[in-house]
């Protein structure tokens, strides 16, 4: 979606196909493809409609857009995408056909220059549902491929758990502490169990100190402390655990949602900062 200069030549080995969004970009696939003798490599032209990220202007660009792609031959245009900036929110909805208008005849410009179909598409998550007569030849499916709702955040389905386990549990008088900097301030004894996750792993340390909780057991066990780089603690005073039992940091019985709320962002924070190092398990 946002090629490098640099990876050109694995753009090519793999057959990836680019997104273009400016003339800087356009010339230099050109070049990269020339000198390798490639013809006709796909590529999919981002229009700038109103997102103000990245992409050419409709309004502007067209013409030159189309009159290098027409000179030359290493370089095909296999479809053209815009975005919408607000497509969840019924406020926006003027804007939003005003991104589709421009976004229709521009794309429209550009076809007309070429005998090939050109794919053209516009539509995420929420404009999926809310903007069908938008669909066009493709539609975008991003937080909808997590189960979730991008126009109210609501669980559809739940597709993916983040689990962890107890390393170990201890008791402690009401007079200790817990964690970094003293942060973690017990009134009562309590049992304190320790879990191998932490910021490293994508769990945001601002979810500590009891802002946040995590199930053991079923049951809402609070973090306490200050979250650490790859362990945390929670208060299972009341929860019959031992070692080796298992935590839902999100999933089924805990929406990943109740943690997006906390940090006062998105789901699709949460999902996306779980670092690599973390285990994945897919089923079919």
């Amino acid at each position: 979606m946002n090629p490098e200069m640099s990876a050109f030549h694995t753009l090519f080995d793999y057959r990836l196909e680019p997104e273009v969004y400016s003339f800087e970009l356009l010339d230099a696939l050109v070049h990269a493809a020339r000198s390798q003798g490639i013809t006709s490599f796909p590529v999919h032209v981002k229009l700038d409609t109103g997102m103000h990220r990245l992409g050419f202007s409709p309004e502007c660009d067209i013409p030159e857009l189309v009159r290098r792609l027409q000179s030359q031959q290493a370089l095909i245009p296999s479809s053209v995408f815009s975005h919408f900036a607000g497509s969840d929110s019924a406020d926006f909805d003027d804007y939003t056909h005003h991104q589709f208008q421009l976004f229709d005849k521009a794309s429209r410009q550009l076809q007309a220059a070429f005998p090939h179909k050109i794919l053209r598409h516009i539509c995420n998550s929420a404009a999926i549902e809310r903007f069908p007569d938008y669909h066009l030849d493709m539609v975008r499916l991003g937080l909808g491929l997590y189960g979730i709702n991008p126009i109210d955040n609501a669980i559809i389905n739940n597709v993916c758990t983040l689990r962890t386990t107890i390393l170990q549990v201890r008791d402690l008088a009401a007079s200790e502490t817990v964690g970094y900097s003293r942060r973690g301030t017990l009134s009562r004894p309590s049992r304190i169990a320790a879990i191998p996750i932490g910021y490293a792993d994508g769990l945001n340390r601002h979810l500590g100190r009891g802002a946040a909780y995590c199930l053991v057991g079923g049951q809402r066990a609070p973090y306490v402390g200050n979250i650490c780089m790859d362990v945390c603690m929670i208060d299972v005073t009341d929860i019959p655990c031992r070692v080796g039992d298992s935590v839902e940091i999100f999933g089924d019985n805990l929406p990943v949602t109740v943690l997006s709320d906390k940090l006062d962002t998105i789901p699709y924070e949460i999902l996306t900062t779980i670092s690599t190092r973390v285990k994945r398990l897919y089923f079919q």
